[in-house]
């Protein structure tokens, strides 16, 4: 059932600008700077839970950094990246042996010349079961641990968004979606606006017994790519 309303409402894609920062307010200024080149730090590593945020902020990265040829990487590295760009490199809890030696050599690489590396992982970096030397690269610069958002931050995030959309939210919706829907803000968001425009076309609020039948409708309507 809320998988077909994914379907019919895609999250928006990761940018810096839709990330809802909660605690992570001084990690997402880092990552502004970096990708607009006004930062003095060129090393970043992010390690926290899923659904923290890491991927987002990464991917995100990525995206406003794009005039400077930036490259998103996850579980693996690539040795021809150049060591000029804005380099993203998720997840390195998964790199292989391999790939632990060419992202530490890309370190060295990068630090040697004008690009920036952000790394992420889901420990911190003493904790990483990788070579010591990568662990010793990783902590180079900036490190934050993200918290993932709490209920009020995600709450006052929904409230927030359904203010831009003209929508008045009322506090049982938020609290059924964040009881019966994937707690993550991407698909929060994206339920928020499939919810929006179901209400355009039955000409009702969004209220508790739209939002019912939205997911009763959605789950019985077959799914048709656009």
């Amino acid at each position: 059932m809320r998988q077909l309303l994914l379907q019919l409402a895609p999250p928006p894609a990761p940018t810096l600008d839709n990330f809802v920062p909660g605690r992570n307010g001084a990690a997402l200024q880092a990552l502004r700077d970096i990708a607009g080149g006004t930062g003095a730090e060129r090393f970043v590593y992010l390690w926290g839970e899923p659904g923290s945020g890491r991927t987002h902020l990464l991917r995100g990265l990525a995206q406003a950094a794009d005039a400077r040829k930036a490259l998103y990487f996850s579980g693996a590295a690539d040795a021809s990246a150049a060591e000029d760009q804005v380099i993203a490199m998720d997840d390195v809890q998964n790199l292989a042996a391999g790939d632990q030696i060419k992202l530490f050599d890309l370190y060295n690489r990068v630090r040697a010349t004008g690009g920036a590396l952000v790394a992420s992982g889901d420990a911190a970096p003493a904790q990483l079961a990788l070579r010591a030397d990568l662990r010793s690269r990783l902590a180079w610069g900036l490190a934050f641990q993200l918290h993932p958002l709490s209920d009020a931050e995600k709450a006052a995030a929904l409230r927030a968004h359904a203010r831009g959309r003209a929508l008045d939210l009322g506090e049982d919706v938020i609290a059924y979606l964040l009881q019966h829907a994937r707690r993550d803000m991407a698909n929060l968001i994206g339920i928020l606006d499939a919810l929006d425009r179901y209400s355009l076309e039955k000409k009702r609020p969004v209220t508790l017994p739209l939002v019912r039948d939205a997911l009763e409708s959605m789950k019985n309507k077959p799914y048709t790519a656009s």
